[in-house]
């Protein structure tokens, strides 16, 4: 997300408005007050009448401007009697502003929420956002989307439990963690692109004694670092264990044995320098920038970095999912969501914003997303990517979504997470506290947030 983009968009079928003023209005359905989920619905939007939807979206940038634009606008030409009035903001932009405009009495009707505890569980806390069971059933979405990609959009109707519940949202695009490969690098080293995991931690070692760098990694913003050691944990630590610690719910450890495995196995990669030199003090983008003109052999990070990389390296460079413990199994690793649309409980029309939801979330809406080089977060298998690099990307997205092998951001746990595992695993890359000592304040953080949701 461009962070400098302050200025909100403002769109009805597609003409700029000079207002920007939240709101709807329509005729037929009710206002979308009640957290039941126990509610006839309408599905025949043809039939609901005149209905203006006012939508606040953070699809400010190329690709997710342009995709949500032509859903918007096929949309508007299936369903004429509803119109679409867009207010487009920057991530944080919105951020600061949703909050408060769904407590007012002009609300936006549908949302881009983020789905961590600090946001949608917020809003789910407060009855701000109405849950989309009935509509699920209705239009099949829970046909639609795995269960692991609905699992990061639900929580209990308190907004306690994270991960399980009631369905308060459905994205359009995914993303998920895995490993870049320099070919080049690996043919000259002798080896082919690792399929089990084994292989994968044998050619760092081959490639160590060559000489070359196995692990590019630019960790100066702390983040980065969490994405490498969830990569291990989905390894060595029992799949519903990392779905508790990271969706912030009780009956998990930091220190079980599978975690203790993963944060020595960081370590010890650190000792036998897989990693560039330096990797604590660089920067995320000049990294995965060296990468590309490159340095190092395998670049761990997400499939956000796809179009860049690919338009960098061409058919230099090829994605896979962390290799499984054997060739042809299944691999867990990090993955989720891009931002869910929701609902929100002012919504005076929530059939026809359903409807709205529906219709960017169907295999044709996922195929012009595919086309305007996003990752479509369902029927990924079946769209055609731009080029090599972006099928792959799609083949792993699809593949970890059918084995309801996505595990959550690590950081979504709790409201300080996001600093403490950063800091935390920063500093024990940098020799500065023990494997142990880094997982003590992990549980200290899980536990203090946990301990207090009875």
């Amino acid at each position: 997300m461009n962070r400098k983009a302050c200025a909100a968009v403002v769109a009805v079928a597609g003409t700029a408005l000079a207002a920007c003023a939240p709101g709807s209005s329509g005729s037929g359905g009710s206002a979308a007050s009640s957290q039941s989920t126990e509610r006839a619905v309408k599905t025949d939007a043809a039939q609901l009448g005149d209905v203006t939807l006012t939508l606040w979206d953070q699809e400010v940038r190329g690709g997710g401007n342009a995709q949500l634009t032509k859903n918007i606008a096929s949309f508007q030409a299936k369903y004429p009697n509803i119109k679409i009035k867009r207010v487009s903001r920057s991530f944080d932009d919105l951020v600061k502003t949703l909050r408060l405009a769904l407590t007012g009495n002009d609300a936006p009707d549908i949302v881009q929420a983020n789905n961590t505890r600090s946001q949608m569980g917020q809003f789910v806390k407060g009855g701000q956002l109405v849950p989309l069971d009935p509509w699920m059933k209705a239009y099949g979405w829970d046909k639609r989307y795995s269960q692991s990609l609905r699992s990061v959009v639900s929580y209990s109707p308190d907004g306690k439990t994270f991960g399980s519940g009631n369905l308060y949202g459905l994205p359009q695009v995914g993303e998920v963690v895995g490993v870049y490969v320099n070919k080049d690098k690996l043919a000259k080293a002798g080896l082919q692109p690792p399929t089990d995991w084994a292989s994968f931690e044998s050619s760092l070692a081959t490639l160590k004694g060559k000489g070359e760098t196995p692990l590019m990694l630019g960790n100066l913003e702390k983040w980065p670092a969490v994405h490498v050691f969830g990569v291990l944990q989905g390894q060595l630590a029992k799949p519903d264990e990392i779905r508790k610690l990271g969706f912030g719910n009780p009956g998990a450890s930091y220190t079980s044995d599978g975690n203790k495995q993963a944060a020595g196995k960081l370590v010890e990669w650190v000792d036998k320098g897989y990693f560039n030199q330096g990797f604590n003090g660089q920067d995320y983008d000049p990294a995965w920038q060296a990468f590309t003109k490159g340095q190092g052999a395998y670049l761990i990070a997400g499939t956000w970095l796809q179009a860049d990389i690919s338009k960098a390296m061409g058919d230099k460079v090829e994605f896979m999912l962390p290799p499984p413990a054997q060739a042809g199994g299944k691999t867990y690793t990090t993955g989720a969501s891009g931002q869910p649309f929701a609902i929100t409980s002012k919504a005076k029309n929530p059939d026809a914003a359903a409807a709205f939801i529906n219709h960017i979330t169907t295999p044709e809406a996922m195929k012009v997303i595919a086309e305007t080089e996003n990752l479509p977060v369902v029927d990924t298998a079946e769209q055609k990517a731009p080029n090599p690099l972006g099928q792959q990307v799609f083949t792993a997205f699809a593949t970890t979504t059918k084995d309801d092998a996505l595990l959550p951001y690590l950081d979504w746990a709790t409201p300080t997470m996001s600093d403490t595992i950063g800091a935390a695993l920063q500093d024990m890359m940098a020799k500065k506290a023990t494997p142990d000592q880094t997982l003590d304040k992990l549980q200290k953080d899980y536990a203090d947030f946990t301990g207090g949701q009875g």
